[in-house]
């Protein structure tokens, strides 16, 4: 749209780590669905990298748009705390001591910077009166929120011998993986919302109010959706689901991962493969480690 247009010829210099940033939340969303019915599958050919999966206001656009809201503020912050751009750098608002015989140091990450960055992109999309927009950026907030909480005191001793005179402290990032491990559970509480629609004097608008009202309203940290997921049991071009015959299944595993439900039903085939692997590794002194190669022998699992 115009406006992300605009941010990208200003800060030109920074969209590298926008991009890795987008990048970054595909692969984390593809670890934490890969043994789900939709297991967050890219199509190469469109400018809808998910296809019309993302069209409906599911739970799962919800956890797409937190994880790429995220994933952004988290790349952006790491490469300007790496020095790769000149107009952000380390966070200098350290608020009092980290703590008795500590000091600031180091470079802490400033997140701020980072989810100033993805709310001003990701949220230029979403400017329009509708319910799909305020669930959007919901999401997209609760993705950037998630970075801001699990920012962390990460400390280094200084000294002669290996003494801690000195303790040197700095805010940093958890791994992303934590993030996803987050934001994974948010996707599994979903507060499902209604469409609710007011007259104002811009004309109508739409806002959303939880469907249930004795459970607990979503917090800024929840995730929500208003429409149902289709099942993606089979292949559907309209809903964007592959299907999920020929899938690697689980075959110990009760959970969505087995193969009676990642399967829904249709059974499964087993074939053996045969994998060559490092074995009998010798250490020798000194240094270096010899192993011999061996065959060895799997069952696998896949979806009729």
């Amino acid at each position: 749209v115009p406006k992300q247009l605009r941010f990208c010829r200003n800060y030109i210099e920074i969209m590298p780590s926008v991009a890795e940033g987008v990048k970054l939340g595909i692969q984390e969303c593809q670890h934490q669905f890969r043994g789900r019915r939709w297991n967050c599958t890219t199509i190469d050919d469109s400018l809808a990298i998910f296809g019309p999966v993302l069209d409906k206001a599911t739970r799962e656009s919800a956890f797409v748009h937190a994880i790429a809201s995220a994933g952004v503020a988290f790349a952006v912050t790491r490469s300007c705390a790496e020095g790769t751009s000149t107009i952000c750098g380390c966070d200098s608002h350290h608020k009092g001591p980290p703590g008795d015989g500590w000091k600031w140091g180091g470079c802490s990450e400033d997140a701020d910077f980072g989810v100033l960055v993805s709310r001003e992109f990701a949220d230029a999309r979403e400017n329009r009166p509708d319910a799909r927009s305020a669930m959007n950026r919901h999401n997209n907030e609760a993705g950037r929120t998630t970075i801001l909480d699990h920012m962390h005191l990460k400390c280094k001793c200084h000294g002669l011998s290996g003494s801690c005179e000195v303790k040197t402290c700095w805010w940093a990032q958890p791994d992303f993986r934590a993030i996803g491990d987050y934001l994974k559970d948010k996707y599994d509480s979903a507060s499902e919302m209604v469409v609710e629609k007011h007259r104002e004097s811009r004309g109508w608008v739409e806002t959303l109010r939880a469907k249930y009202a004795l459970f607990k309203p979503p917090t800024e940290r929840d995730l929500v959706y208003y429409e149902n997921s289709p099942n993606f049991c089979e292949p559907n071009p309209e809903t964007g689901s592959f299907g999920t015959r020929d899938r690697t299944c689980n075959v110990t595993s009760h959970g969505i991962d087995g193969c009676d439900l990642l399967c829904c039903g249709r059974g499964h085939n087993t074939r053996t493969e045969k994998r060559k692997e490092k074995c009998h590794c010798i250490f020798h002194w000194c240094c270096y480690v010899s192993c011999q190669e061996c065959i060895r022998v799997y069952d696998v699992h896949t979806c009729k």
